[in-house]
């Protein structure tokens, strides 16, 4: 159901505290507008604090670059150094010496990914909540109750059902009519199926349902007319509906320049370039002129088939981080690139300190254990029908026969392992 609030795994959850804070906005942007508030101008406010919440990651993100810069040409070195071999030993002396680079510049292979990992789920989230605000926003969930309450208490479900199928976007919502919830109206199915489609209809929609017969015969065309000139309200942003499509916008309203405007400006947005590390040859520079080529054409898709309110997002989200690389390049030039990668060293000379010092640990730790399984069995410590009391057992056995008969034990035998771990509990506990 496309009023349901998406239940996808992250993206569920991401769409529902952005339904939250746009909710939020929109009642602070309805007190200051004296009931009037618009959609596009929350999707700008959302937007900015977005990317203030994200500023750490980005700062982060840039200063991976700087530091790749320096990087680069070591890890480099180790490629040509192992160009050739394919066998599995060269390769784990190539993963552990690629590894120590990173470690030494402080840096993640995975660490230019990690905003992108980030921003994609509050893309999509914010997807759903642009394209169903509806589900999310309480204030426009409440503009379609005087009027569904008429089609459902008034005109009924079904001949409802039958005034839908003449809107151009019934065949989007189908398979809703067609469910077994619908004719009862189960949790809200029906009325929810209604918002839906009048959330998605165009302009000769609302005006094919204020003229449709049944809808005059019981009194309910001014309440439509008042209806769609609320979502009007809420939707019109600098003469574009947020929530029609430009391509829908061309095919059913006759094309408005201002959704073409956003296609193009998507198209050719700004985005912050990261440093070059290896020139031409390197891989990863052609990677990232690659996806530097393809993200306008990308952009330019997506904006001519999402809705236009997820265009101002990108809009508004190039500007922001046009304003926030200012403010990230001055951040960045007070840092020294040197002092960054001492103060790396030093970090990674602490890790590998304190990671020594648990394996003495943990090797101290067998050793008392083996120590204490010998030692305590006489005096009723460890159960005597354990593994380590049968070896000691063992052990003191051998031990007498041996010390009374000067007997050896056959080697592999379980009395001379035995004698082997008594002998190293002595030698310990005499150190």
């Amino acid at each position: 159901m496309f009023l349901t609030k998406s239940t996808t795994f992250i993206i569920g959850q991401v769409a529902t505290l952005l339904g939250y804070l746009m909710s939020g906005i929109f009642n602070v942007l309805s007190a200051i507008s004296g009931g009037h508030p618009k959609a596009g101008l929350a999707i700008i406010i959302l937007t900015i604090i977005i990317y203030m919440a994200m500023l750490p990651l980005t700062i982060r993100q840039q200063k991976f670059s700087k530091l790749q810069g320096r990087m680069m040409p070591e890890i480099q070195k180790i490629q040509a150094k192992y160009k050739g071999k394919t066998d599995q030993e060269s390769a784990l002396r190539m993963n552990e010496e690629t590894k120590a680079v990173y470690a030494k510049y402080g840096v993640s292979p995975t660490g230019s990914c990690l905003q992108l990992l980030i921003q994609m789920p509050i893309l999509f989230a914010l997807y759903r909540v642009i394209y169903n605000i509806p589900a999310y926003v309480t204030m426009v969930r409440s503009a379609f109750d005087g009027l569904v309450d008429g089609f459902v208490n008034v005109i009924g479900i079904s001949k409802t059902a039958e005034i839908m199928k003449d809107l151009s976007v019934y065949n989007q919502f189908s398979r809703q009519f067609s469910n077994a919830n619908f004719a009862e109206n189960v949790n809200n199915y029906a009325t929810n199926t209604f918002i839906d489609v009048m959330n998605r209809a165009s302009t000769s929609d609302w005006q094919m349902m204020a003229d449709n017969a049944l809808i005059k015969s019981n009194g309910l065309t001014d309440v439509v007319q008042a209806t769609h000139a609320r979502l009007e309200d809420f939707n019109s942003f600098l003469g574009l509906n947020i929530g029609d499509s430009p391509m829908f916008a061309v095919q059913h309203s006759g094309g408005k320049i201002g959704v073409i405007i956003i296609a193009v400006l998507i198209s050719v947005k700004l985005m912050p370039q990261a440093e070059s590390a290896g020139g031409e040859q390197n891989a990863m520079a052609n990677q990232m002129k690659t996806m530097n080529a393809m993200m306008p054409l990308m952009s330019a898709f997506f904006c001519l088939t999402l809705p236009a309110g997820m265009g101002i997002y990108w809009i508004a989200g190039s500007v922001i981080r046009c304003v926030q690389q200012i403010f990230v390049n001055k951040h960045l030039e007070k840092l020294n690139i040197d002092d960054i990668i001492e103060a790396n060293k030093e970090k990674v000379k602490k890790q590998q300190k304190k990671a020594a010092g648990k394996t003495y640990v943990n090797e101290n730790k067998v050793v008392r254990n083996s120590s204490m399984s010998t030692k305590n069995i006489n005096s009723g410590k460890i159960n005597p029908n354990s593994m380590a009391a049968k070896s000691n057992l063992a052990a003191n056995a051998g031990s007498g026969a041996a010390e009374n008969s000067g007997k050896k034990y056959k080697q592999g035998s379980l009395a001379s392992k035995a004698n082997m771990v008594r002998d190293f509990s002595r030698e310990t506990e005499k150190k």
